[in-house]
């Protein structure tokens, strides 16, 4: 599978990115974290986490940064400076050929640009402006899937493609029609789209603390294939 971290950053964008003392900074714009966090790009022991958060003051955003796998000693470092832990993530996978199911009629629908009923779902569940910002500048392919229930709009996700892989973000029903299949069609239809872009994998990133989200996932045959957290200045 394609570089998963690569794949968030090129599906998820952030507004601007800088470099300082070796991390990566994404300005994030009120987008949360994973467009504002500064990740690793050298050897721990080059690197310089003073600068990286001077680099987050000059953007007038929280301080934070992006654990992955193997960085264990800087996740210490920033420990010991009393950064606290928060957000751990996992990421799911799976093969496109094993979501593809037949998806309910007048259930759901992919299209691009995000239809004014679509913004209104994410904005009503508190994906707002600022991240239906990072939907508007992330490259093609991407989609909107609206998903449909008891005749009404009920829910939203948006969908990137990055080196054959299919990333879901902003996946949101209205809390009435939950637990009724609709994400589960919407995931279909999402498989069905990205399948026609020629990707081969679909992924996704959702906190270990959503049992609900964590349970559809796995029921629908995705696997754990990462994982990552964040440590931030604790909050006053």
């Amino acid at each position: 599978m394609s570089d998963l971290f690569a794949v968030i950053d090129a599906t998820w964008p952030a507004a601007s990115t800088r470099e300082a003392g070796g991390f990566l900074v994404r300005e994030g714009l009120g987008a949360g974290s994973r467009v504002s966090a500064a990740s690793l790009e050298v050897p721990f022991e080059a690197c310089d986490i003073d600068a990286a958060i001077a680099a987050h003051r000059a953007l007038n955003q929280p301080v934070k940064f992006m654990l992955r796998p193997g960085e264990e000693a800087l996740d210490a470092a920033l420990a010991a400076r009393g950064m606290e832990i928060f957000d751990p993530v996992i990421i799911y996978g799976a093969p496109i050929a094993a979501l593809l199911q037949p998806v309910p009629p007048v259930t759901a629908f992919a299209h691009w640009p995000p239809l004014q009923i679509a913004r209104d779902l994410w904005a009503e569940l508190g994906i707002g402006a600022a991240r239906q910002g990072v939907m508007d500048r992330a490259p093609a392919p991407k989609v909107c899937v609206l998903g449909r229930k008891e005749d009404r709009a009920a829910g939203a996700m948006f969908v990137g493609v990055h080196d054959g892989v299919a990333m879901v973000h902003a996946l949101a029903t209205l809390p009435e029609m939950r637990r009724k299949g609709l994400a589960r069609a919407m995931m279909a239809e999402a498989a069905r789209w990205a399948d026609a872009q020629g990707a081969t994998e679909m992924t996704l990133v959702v906190t270990r603390a959503n049992a609900a989200a964590n349970g559809l996932y796995r029921t629908l045959g995705m696997t754990e294939v990462g994982s990552y957290h964040y440590r931030r200045e604790p909050r006053a």
